[in-house]
């Protein structure tokens, strides 16, 4: 059985679909307290997110219990690299908190047995040769742009992610 968040019931419906998109990966599931915790911060955080002095359109959520998204409509208020930072900075802020790892970029998520297995990008051939990741697993891709994009791409099958040029013969 495949589990799929369905993305347009959660993100914004005002939001346009080119609206700037971050995803930040935990190495763990959060704890409910720490679910509550986080939504908290996120929500104080884009209350007052700025860029330029202008207030950006901005959304954050928690999805599978692990990623954090942060969302911005530029259609509204262009992101700049200030503003971009104070992101990236409320995200290290949850890191130290909750003692978590939210950058390691060579961890990567499948949906796997019901639920977000992550597996070290070195060790991604090994699961596939031996039958834990096959073409059809779920790859969660982090690396969309948009809102768009994510809705259509982020769970994607692992033939046709990036992965496939590299693992899949």
């Amino acid at each position: 059985m495949t589990m799929k968040v369905h993305l347009p019931n959660i993100f914004p419906a005002n939001f346009h679909p080119q609206s700037k998109v971050w995803i930040y990966q935990s190495n763990r599931l959060f704890s409910m307290s720490e679910i509550f915790e986080i939504e908290t911060i996120l929500e104080d955080f884009t209350d007052i997110w700025k860029s330029h002095g202008a207030k950006v359109k901005g959304f954050a959520t928690i999805l599978y219990g692990q990623f954090i998204v942060i969302m911005a409509d530029e259609s509204h208020t262009t992101v700049g690299g200030c503003s971009t930072d104070s992101s990236v900075h409320i995200i290290k802020e949850i890191e130290k908190r909750f003692q978590l790892q939210m950058f390691n970029r060579e961890l990567l998520a499948f949906w796997v047995k019901d639920k977000v297995q992550t597996i070290p990008l070195a060790q991604v051939g090994y699961a596939i040769e031996n039958g834990l990741l096959t073409n059809d697993s779920l790859y969660f891709n982090n690396l969309v742009n948009n809102k768009a994009e994510m809705e259509a791409h982020w769970l994607q099958p692992l033939a046709e992610s990036w992965l496939a040029k590299k693992y899949i013969k």
